[in-house]
């Protein structure tokens, strides 16, 4: 429980901020997800589709601060490195 206005206002936005933390994560899972589903399917203009998508939803997580930039750069890497191996 807090003790101040300022700490309620905290916790407030610690509650907020986990509930679009969560969602945006959820989000790039289940991309990356279809991605290796494309991927695995052998369907080629699927799996750039997905690519294009699952690479925009993790930069877009970089950019709210879900993710931290080095991780985000990583993934990319390994989605595009995977893609490029299917080919």
């Amino acid at each position: 429980m807090a003790n101040s206005k300022s700490a309620a206002k905290r916790a407030r936005q610690n509650e907020t901020r986990t509930i679009r933390n969560t969602a945006v994560r959820s989000q790039v899972k289940s991309a990356v997800r279809s991605f290796q589903e494309a991927l695995d399917s052998g369907n080629a203009e699927q799996s750039k589709a997905t690519l294009e998508a699952a690479t925009r939803l993790i930069r877009k997580a970089k950019s709210k601060g879900v993710m931290h930039e080095s991780t985000a750069s990583r993934r990319v890497s390994r989605l595009v490195l995977a893609f490029n191996k299917s080919k």
